[in-house]
Order: structure tokens, then sequence, then C-alpha cells
């Protein structure tokens, strides 16, 4: 039992010096980051819904027309492709040996966790869904990253990790 302790001990002194010596990423870079990415994982919403059949700008125009069904058909089945490129997209990427989406690696940010490892693939999806907290807390679960010491959102505390600067 002391050795576990031991090795508690290290892990922690390990972490502890580890994000001492962290640039955290601020707020706005992750902002910018996320945004790059949005547009990144639309292209590729368009491009699956195209090969597949589904016109993504059509979909979401049917509203009140006398084709109703078929909108709502199309815009329930374009938003389940997006959830799940969207998911997926975050969470390859950010436990790739990169650790970072394209638009945190254009900005210089990764995702690790507390030791600085690179995050495994159940943990970023952890983090991805973790993000469901952040939003239906009406955004302040992101706006947090803006006010804690280590820059961390709801969603990365809840998952145990850190956006740093590379």
């Amino acid at each position: 039992m002391e050795n576990q302790e031991f090795q508690e001990t290290i892990a922690h002194q390990k972490s502890s010096e580890y994000q001492d010596e962290l640039k955290y990423a601020g707020f706005w870079r992750r902002v910018a980051a996320n945004f790059i990415d949005s547009f990144i994982i639309f292209g590729i919403l368009v491009i699956i819904c195209s090969i597949i059949g589904i016109d993504v700008f059509e979909s979401y125009t049917y509203g009140g027309s006398a084709n109703y069904n078929v909108g709502v058909q199309l815009t329930t089945a374009s938003s389940i492709i997006m959830m799940i490129v969207d998911w997926l997209y975050f969470a390859s990427f950010e436990s790739s040996t990169k650790q970072a989406t394209p638009g945190k690696m254009a900005l210089g940010i990764i995702v690790t966790d507390y030791e600085g490892e690179r995050i495994s693939f159940g943990k970023a999806l952890g983090r991805k869904f973790a993000k469901i907290l952040s939003t239906i807390t009406l955004g302040i679960g992101y706006i947090m990253a803006a006010f804690t010491e280590q820059k961390q959102a709801l969603h990365d505390m809840v998952a145990g990790t850190l956006v740093v600067q590379k």
C-alpha cells in the first residue's frame, strides 16, 4: 500500500511541476479555433450528405411547405450525421499524436491530461460529451475558461483535461 501512495505522490508532484510551466490557451484563442473547426465540420457534413443524397441546405428550408414531413426527415437525418461527424472529428483529432483539431493546430494549442500526456479516444469522447454541460448552462461552462486559473471550461474540468499553447 505504501508503494501506491508513493506513486500517487510522485504523480501529483509531476502533475504540479508540469502545470507550473504551462501557458494555458486563453478563451479567445479557443473560440477562434472552434470557429475554424466549425467551418471544417460543416464542409464534411455537406460532402457526406451530398454523397448519400441529402441536400443540407434544402433540408432546412422546407419549413411550412407542403413537403413539411420530408423537410423534418431531412433535417433530422442531417442533424444526426452532424452529431456523429462532430463527435468523431473532435475525439479523433484530440486523441491523435497531434493532440489537436485543425483549428487548434492553426492556433498552436493542444489538449492534454494533467500530466501533459496525450488523452485517449475515450477521454476525448467524454470531453466532447461534457460540452453538453457547458452548453446547457447557457454557455457559462465555456465562458469559465476566461476566468479559471488554468483556463479550463466546465467540460475540461469534467474530463480532467487542459488546453495549452504548444
